[in-house]
């Protein structure tokens, strides 16, 4: 959205490898990453090395951003999943974009507000659903951004890491939502209804 403005200012576009992380826990917030290009997953990790997707930021997306606002140090893992070109936005810039475009601020309340319904509906459903209403519910929330007739663009992996599953219960719980009607499978592919 604002990323070519940010690009005409001058602001310098970096590229990050796959695999690269962008920051880690405990590391004190210097900058808002706009992306140019690609994709970077937010992760917390457990004691057994377990990954749980917290978030995944795409193309024209931003992140980073709530550490920085209250300025404490983050508490994920920020890691590329496909070579990215990001733009870093520092604190006082970002904070002056904020103060001067009243559609860029409307825009991330939006986006805070749809990060915190997600983080709502995620921690409902692990405090006690079972795995096949996880799983129902985290496809249905993904659903919002496609039309009817598209796949989901995330793997089985993808699933578990986001509800807490393992991915042989995922392939499971998928395998029952298309039994039931809930969602189509095309050549193992989730379809919208």
């Amino acid at each position: 959205m604002y990323i070519q403005q940010l690009i005409d200012k001058g602001y310098p576009v970096k590229e990050f490898p796959k695999d690269s992380i962008i920051y880690e826990p405990g590391m004190q917030p210097r900058f808002v990453y706009f992306i140019k290009k690609g994709e970077v997953r937010m992760v917390t990790v457990n004691d057994a090395g377990k990954e749980f997707i917290q978030g995944v930021f795409k193309t024209g997306q931003y992140f980073g951003e709530p550490a920085l606002l209250i300025n404490k140090p983050y508490l994920a893992y920020t890691i590329v999943s496909k070579n990215s070109e990001l733009i870093p936005v520092g604190k006082t810039d970002f904070l002056n974009l904020l103060k001067d475009d009243a559609d860029f601020s409307m825009n991330l309340i939006k986006v805070l507000s749809n990060r915190l319904f997600y983080k709502s509906m995620m921690l409902e459903e692990l405090a006690g659903e079972k795995a096949e209403h996880r799983l129902e519910t985290i496809i249905n929330y993904l659903f919002l951004e496609v039309s009817s007739g598209e796949s989901l663009k995330v793997t089985r992996q993808d699933l578990a890491d986001m509800t807490g599953l393992r991915v042989e219960t995922v392939i499971r719980g998928v395998k029952l939502l298309a039994d039931k009607g809930l969602i189509n499978l095309n050549r193992g592919k989730i379809m919208k209804v």
